[in-house]
């Protein structure tokens, strides 16, 4: 390897570095306790969260470069829709949809997984540069920031300014883009559709991580495991 040739990790985001607890379904309940009073069982809700975002139509690009506005202004309808389902008047519902932004990029309610800034800073050390591909709001890069990981990370690549979504070979194509003089690169990531086997389609070497899967041609338990593929 060329002194100036690079090693990048591509990293998933959200379900491998970091997570939100109760992820999209959470806020939805959050939401309707804090500004509507109203207690409500997350299975009522959990539904309407696996339709409708620009990830479950990843065939489907999306206009790049949308300003944060016009992105959550499209979601609009979804999180409508779910609200009244759970008996919110259709006036309430389209003001509790003006909520749903805040309460889900609150950097509060965002973790690192217990191992990330130990393994990230470890394989940095070890020559190792490290990118995010991600589909995610276009908030993203200021979540990463506010849980500290911005030091270790070189580039982001988000599906809210790309308008692709994994596993859509031009979400892949997006994050070599920005990689200069690369010797060698890996995907890692928890979704066996999106970030492995969308990563192997293109020729990417891809590692899953913290679930088992089959059709991955590598499973990692967790990030210290990762370790063990990369060469």
């Amino acid at each position: 390897m060329s002194l100036h040739q690079r090693r990048y990790l591509i990293w998933d985001f959200d379900g491998t570095l970091g997570y939100r607890p109760g992820q999209w379904t959470g806020t939805m309940v959050q939401v309707m306790h804090r500004f509507a009073g109203m207690q409500v069982d997350p299975e009522v809700v959990r539904p309407f969260m696996r339709k409708g975002f620009p990830w479950h139509n990843p065939e489907r690009p999306n206009p790049p470069g949308r300003n944060p506005e016009a992105w959550w202004e499209a979601m609009r309808p979804v999180f409508e829709e779910a609200f009244v389902a759970c008996q919110v008047p259709e006036d309430g519902a389209r003001a509790l949809s003006d909520q749903v932004r805040s309460v889900y990029i609150d950097i509060g309610e965002w973790r690192l997984s217990e191992d990330t800034l130990e393994v990230l800073g470890e394989l940095r050390e070890m020559g190792w540069r490290h990118a995010i591909l991600s589909n995610h709001v276009p908030e993203l890069p200021s979540l990463i920031n506010g849980l500290g990981l911005s030091p270790l990370i070189d580039r982001i690549v988000n599906s809210a300014e790309t308008g692709f979504e994994k596993p859509h070979p031009g979400s892949f194509e997006a994050a070599l883009a920005g990689l200069d003089d690369l010797a060698a690169v890996w995907m890692i990531g928890d979704n066996i559709n999106a970030d492995v086997l969308g990563a192997e389609a293109v020729g990417i070497r891809a590692i899953l991580v913290r679930t088992r899967d089959v059709r991955a041609p590598r499973n990692a338990e967790d990030l210290r495991d990762v370790r063990r593929f990369l060469v």
